[in-house]
């Protein structure tokens, strides 16, 4: 019979539902069984694209003698790390506090029922023991055992646990010490010294996509474009990055997107699971990339991730699944790989030059199959060959079993697609990403706010789960780029509610800084203050960086307020360890140099075209809005951006310095090129 997973909504909680282990569901029911019964708890926490939680679940959690111990010594649960990244998110700090390892998924963690505290923990077991982990069956006895004869001692550790956790969070500055640009210049030489060389990136394998690094580094050069010396070598550093990824086996080549990570140095390798949280923000960095160097390779990675995003991962409300799974048929990467006889019978006379291309005339480099990535330039004739052989090697795809896609919608996760979207729609000139952006964001705003709050989570018609921080700070910073690729007065009364929800219930008012989850969410073991990025920006980076251009857009000191406390809560962490809070750090350099904003008011069509020149030109500081005339009753500071008859007019402020209007294009282009 099913256990009680198959009530859930997560598809990661659904694939463990004929498990013969006896899984809860986190919540109450699940601690409170334990207490009566005197067990501790076995926390489970995964996702559905995780090959790993996969190979664990066949070994162990499919296994019935694992199963029978498990559900003899143990009340299990089963958490989906991407439904509940506040539960993830504490239990990866314990288990590093306590294994003085880093964690990952699948993450096992041992808690003692009374006070949901950890005392012991691991990521992946195995069933048999091999590479110096221990059989998880001989683990699950000696656990117990230890649980049982030790409960007094777990305790006293579990006190000094929370203290520790207590002690994580910086203190911040006050408002009398200075912020400077020291971290800024802090992570760019870091970067420079962490370069591959030859491969772009920074550091050896695994290595992972940081489209916030690669976006700190074209902010700094174009920040020196101005200077004496400007500084080239950050635009070579993430140029070089953007095209070793591009062209190497991170990217499918053939269906569009982005894979999680590189297993080897030089980008050939990956792991195959698809993110949404990866390729929307790399859909924003290659366009942004493309406008800054005027690079075709850049464009061509961003329209073909979106046209993927597009096609593969949007579901029939407008809004994006969460990911593709590494695995099909029980074998990692299965679906992506290639045979040279296979392609040659589908391209015919075409298959030279391809293999050439693509290495399928070199030895195989995945489990004795191909896995595309460029071995050679082509010209421009033989480009229109291999695009054409890529739609053919498509269509024969997708009759091939694909992997598992999970199909729950996260607001945060959204937020990062529409804003990927409506960045590459004006940096590429296509109207149809922008469509596709306030889609998605008409699906957030009629189906993820519920009763006046946002929600993070929808499945099947089930819209679940009170929103994080990262669902406000990517939603709000989402709306700022939609509202510069599109108005609408909607979407703009949508980001002041969304930033009054991250004031109202995320804010630290006595030391600044933001709480991952909101005042009135389910208390668990610590509430956390994330600075740091991870694999999504940092929520804290995000919310003062999109606050402070709302702030300076309305004229409202409110959000300026926040924002600064927010930069003083976290400046201990920037000065100590720049380069993992680049998210922060790009919103430190708003505050040192305002941004720019220019509204246009006049007829659509000739604002339009005053906007879409403009957003030709690469300015990472400047916001640009085309307000038609129509638009009646703005708030705060845009209520005096008034049109004027008949005609077309620029508004120019350099955060609360604005200069006199301009009626012109060319005056508003040679204003544009004398600006930042």
């Amino acid at each position: 019979m099913p256990n009680r997973l198959a009530r859930e909504s997560s598809p990661y909680l659904k694939q463990h539902a004929d498990n013969p282990v006896d899984w809860y569901p986190w919540g109450d029911d699940a601690f409170a069984l334990a207490r009566t019964t005197g067990k501790p708890v076995l926390l489970s926490i995964g996702y559905s694209a995780c090959h790993w939680c996969h190979v664990m679940a066949h070994e162990s959690f499919e296994d019935d003698a694992t199963a029978e111990l498990m559900n003899a010594l143990y009340v299990n649960v089963k958490v989906d790390r991407e439904e509940r990244p506040d539960v993830d998110r504490v239990y990866q700090t314990a288990h590093q506090l306590i294994t003085r390892r880093s964690g990952g998924w699948p993450l096992t963690m041992f808690l003692d029922a009374d006070d949901r505290r950890p005392f012991f923990g691991g990521t992946y077991f195995p069933k048999d023991a091999r590479h110096g982990m221990p059989a998880f069956g001989e683990l699950l006895s000696n656990v117990a055992t230890y649980y049982d004869a030790k409960r007094d001692e777990i305790r006293q550790q579990n006190a000094g646990l929370l203290d520790v956790f207590d002690r994580l969070a910086p203190a911040a500055v006050d408002a009398g010490h200075a912020l400077t640009p020291t971290p800024l210049q802090a992570a760019r030489e870091h970067f420079e010294r962490n370069l591959d060389r030859e491969y772009g990136g920074f550091g050896g394998a695994p290595k992972f996509p940081h489209p916030t690094t690669i976006d700190r580094l074209l902010r700094h050069w174009r920040a020196t474009a101005k200077d004496a010396e400007p500084d080239v070598e950050a635009l070579f550093m993430g140029a070089l990055t953007l095209t070793r990824m591009a062209e190497g086996g991170l990217f499918d080549h053939v269906g569009g997107g982005f894979y999680r990570y590189s297993v080897d140095r030089s980008w050939q390798i990956p792991h195959f699971e698809k993110m949404l949280y990866d390729n929307g923000p790399l859909l924003a960095i290659y366009a942004q990339a493309a406008i800054a160097t005027g690079d075709r390779l850049f464009a061509d990675a961003a329209s073909a991730t979106a046209g993927w995003m597009l096609a593969d991962m949007r579901g029939d409300n407008g809004g994006f699944y969460a990911t593709r799974d590494a695995d099909s048929e029980g074998r990692e990467g299965l679906y992506y790989l290639w045979d040279p006889d296979e392609v040659r019978e589908l391209l015919g006379d075409d298959y030279a030059l391809f293999a050439r291309r693509f290495g399928l005339d070199a030895t195989a480099n995945f489990e004795g199959r191909w896995h595309l990535s460029v071995r050679r330039q082509v010209t421009g004739d033989e480009a229109a060959v291999i695009e054409a052989a890529k739609k053919t090697l498509l269509e024969r795809r997708l009759k091939r079993v694909p992997p598992a896609r999970d199909e729950k919608q996260l607001t945060s996760w959204n937020a990062l697609a529409v804003r990927g979207l409506a960045v590459a729609g004006r940096a590429l000139g296509r109207s149809d990403l922008v469509d596709a952006a306030c889609d998605a964001l008409e699906f957030l705003r009629t189906t993820m706010i519920v009763d006046g709050r946002l929600l993070a989570s929808h499945k099947d018609g089930q819209t679940r789960f009170a929103a994080y921080l990262d669902d406000h700070a990517f939603l709000l910073d989402a709306l700022l780029e939609l509202l510069q690729a599109r108005w609408s007065g909607k979407r703009l009364a949508f980001a002041i509610e969304i930033a009054e929800l991250l004031l109202g219930h995320f804010e630290d008012p006595d030391d600044g800084g933001f709480w991952f989850t909101a005042d009135d969410a389910e208390r668990l073991i610590h509430r956390s203050k994330p600075l740091a990025d991870e694999a999504v920006p940092s929520g804290n980076g995000i919310a003062a960086y999109a606050l402070q251009r709302l702030g300076f857009l309305l004229g409202e000191t409110r959000y300026l307020d926040a924002a600064e406390r927010t930069l003083r809560a976290a400046w201990r962490a920037m000065e100590e360890y720049p380069q993992g809070h680049v998210s922060l750090l790009t919103a430190l350099e708003e505050y040192l140099e305002h941004p720019e904003i220019v509204v246009i008011r006049g007829d659509g069509d000739e604002i339009s075209r005053w906007r879409d020149s403009a957003a030709r030109i690469y300015a990472p500081r400047r916001l640009v809005f085309a307000i038609p005339s129509g638009q009646r009753d703005l708030p705060g500071a845009l209520a005096e951006r008034a049109p004027v008859d008949g005609g077309t007019v620029a508004y120019l402020c350099l955060g609360t310095h604005c200069e006199l209007p301009v009626t012109t294009w060319e005056a508003l282009a040679e204003r544009l090129g004398g600006m930042p």
